[in-house]
């Protein structure tokens, strides 16, 4: 059965970092499925049914938080002993808030523009090119893993929480524009 003690990188039998083979962690996902699922003990002891729904959840729950990069970043930061108040904190970057409010209001000005999708699209495009900027600053960042790379982690990571949030506004508005047709 599974051992609930490892952490998400051990459990998948990856190396604890912010880079993360994707292959390797969908293969071993399968795997540890198949090895924990449910159905596999169906007429087992009602113990044995529990463990498997639990490691099946637990594994679920790991491979969820590795694949993605603001999960798998919050996941680093309290292995090190940096947890997120999730909600509760915010960037002190005056520079980056200022921009966000800027982004935002350049969002809600598609809706009047001629060609919303594409300035939609450009604005996604936008925020996405931000994101993989503070991913790779981070892969950096955790690679070196000091007390001050891991404060400048969790600076971006806040800021990725924000980019994050606007392009799942960006999301929502494009459908809100397509429910509008």
């Amino acid at each position: 059965m599974l051992d609930f003690s490892k952490n998400y990188f051990e459990l998948f039998g990856l190396p604890v970092g912010y880079i993360v083979d994707t292959d390797q962690l969908s293969t071993h996902y399968r795997e540890l499925q198949r090895a924990v699922h449910p159905d596999r003990f169906a007429n087992s002891t009602e113990q044995e049914r529990r463990l498997s729904m639990q490691g099946s959840v637990r594994i679920n729950e790991a491979y969820e938080t590795l694949k993605d990069p603001v999960l798998r970043a919050g996941y680093l930061l309290s292995l090190n002993g940096i947890n997120m108040e999730h909600g509760q904190e915010t960037t002190r970057d005056a520079v980056f808030l200022m921009e966000q409010m800027e982004l935002r209001e350049e969002l809600e000005a598609a809706r009047d523009k001629p060609n919303p999708y594409q300035v939609i699209a450009d604005f996604m495009s936008d925020v996405n090119r931000r994101i993989n900027a503070l991913i790779a600053q981070m892969a950096v960042q955790f690679e070196a893993a000091t007390p001050d790379q891991l404060e400048a982690a969790k600076e971006n990571l806040l800021k990725m929480q924000f980019l994050k949030k606007l392009r799942y506004e960006a999301e929502s508005l494009e459908a809100e524009l397509d429910d509008a047709l």
